[in-house]
């Protein structure tokens, strides 16, 4: 069935043609602005909007939630206990009902009035249409040269990954028909906020891709999400996929942290030798030390969508500490066969981390930051 004869089928029906996910993070106050954008922009065409809200404390699906009440077009998906951008995308689409899906900021810096013209191409025969600030009189409005330059880096570095697939991989802004997601969720990464860019190297080389241009909007409300963090993300993501999944970004992460874990070590360790002539006593202080610092970045940045607090926080740090206690026998093991073997001191030294870091990360990953609340027993 075509598309057109699903939006067909959809409208006979009373469902909507297009389901218009939005992740959000603190958009109270953009909300109704949004929602009014949309109805006006997409008046005539079945529609429906899903705000995936990442539990916002300024109580986005509060604001959500009320508007829903007096129009029914309007849903919220409160995520507790998981964050991030792409992952939002995604459970916002498997939750989507219309044969058709576009992806739009609530922050109204997107150009909700171009959403019928990325669905007639859908209906053309598209099957994702990308909407571009670089092509067809598209513009990213009052950024600064800065930016400008930094989004054209990360542009050109994304095309070693899909190559001239779209004129804007970095956009946040697009329409693809709800099976092409559906056929390729467990090729994405979900990590990161490069949803775009991870679905497009995820599809097939034939998937038709168009473009409608837009000019970029200034905020009005609110604040950017755009932090380093986002910027270092989108690099672990075309690692991952320039890989083959063999690196995953996680993984990348934990290691930067590893290795400023290590410099933190080296310093406690001189610091301690200039106050005690023990050296096991030195050791021991700064290997604790590094450990404590390498838990407390780990679980504010590398899995900081499953970050610990209060008392789990704690129960977290003691499992990571004997995970690290484990994984630094590992690093022995390994350093002293390859010692053995090659009878060179660095490729041991380097081995024996290699292996101290993926059995610390695999391991950490699961008992660490993957442990379940217990369910609560229901009252008969």
């Amino acid at each position: 069935m075509t598309a057109a004869q699903q939006a067909n089928a959809h409208e006979r029906l009373g469902r909507p043609v297009l389901s218009v996910i939005s992740p959000s993070y603190n958009e109270r106050d953009n909300m109704r602005a949004f929602t009014d954008g949309l109805a006006s922009a997409l008046k005539g065409i079945e529609w429906e909007l899903i705000v995936v809200d990442d539990d916002s404390p300024d109580g986005t699906y509060e604001e959500v939630l009320t508007i829903g009440a007096v129009n029914p077009r309007v849903r919220c998906i409160r995520r507790v206990g998981r964050k991030g951008l792409s992952s939002a995308v995604v459970e916002g689409i498997l939750a989507s009902s219309a044969p058709v899906v576009a992806v739009i900021d609530a922050d109204m810096q997107h150009d909700e009035t171009v959403l019928p013209q990325m669905l007639a191409k859908i209906d053309d025969g598209a099957d994702l249409v990308v909407g571009t600030r670089y092509a067809g009189g598209g513009s990213t409005g009052t950024w600064g040269e800065g930016r400008v330059r930094m989004s054209e880096l990360a542009t050109k570095m994304s095309q070693l990954l899909i190559g001239n697939a779209t004129s804007d991989p970095m956009s946040g802004f697009f329409m693809a028909r709800r099976d092409l997601v559906n056929n390729h969720v467990y090729d994405l990464s979900q990590q990161g906020y490069k949803i775009l860019l991870d679905l497009i190297a995820s599809a097939p080389p034939a998937t038709r891709i168009e473009e409608v241009p837009y000019t970029f909007r200034e905020r009005t409300e609110g604040e950017s999400k755009l932090t380093l963090m986002v910027l270092a993300e989108f690099l672990f993501l075309l690692i991952e996929k320039l890989t083959g999944g063999l690196i995953p970004p996680r993984f990348v992460l934990f290691a930067i942290v590893g290795v400023l874990g290590l410099a933190v070590h080296l310093s406690v360790l001189n610091l301690m030798g200039t106050l005690q002539p023990n050296f096991m006593v030195a050791q021991t202080a700064a290997t604790f030390v590094a450990m404590v610092f390498n838990f407390i970045l780990n679980n504010q940045f590398t899995f900081r969508d499953k970050r610990l607090t209060g008392v789990r926080m704690i129960v977290g740090l003691v499992v990571f500490i004997l995970v690290c206690s484990v994984g630094a026998i590992a690093n022995l093991s390994v350093a002293n066969f390859a010692q053995q073997e090659f009878g060179n001191w660095n490729v041991a030294g380097v081995l024996g981390a290699l292996m101290g870091s993926v059995f610390n990360f695999g391991v950490s990953s699961t008992l660490v930051w993957n442990r379940r609340k217990k369910k609560r027993r229901v009252s008969a």
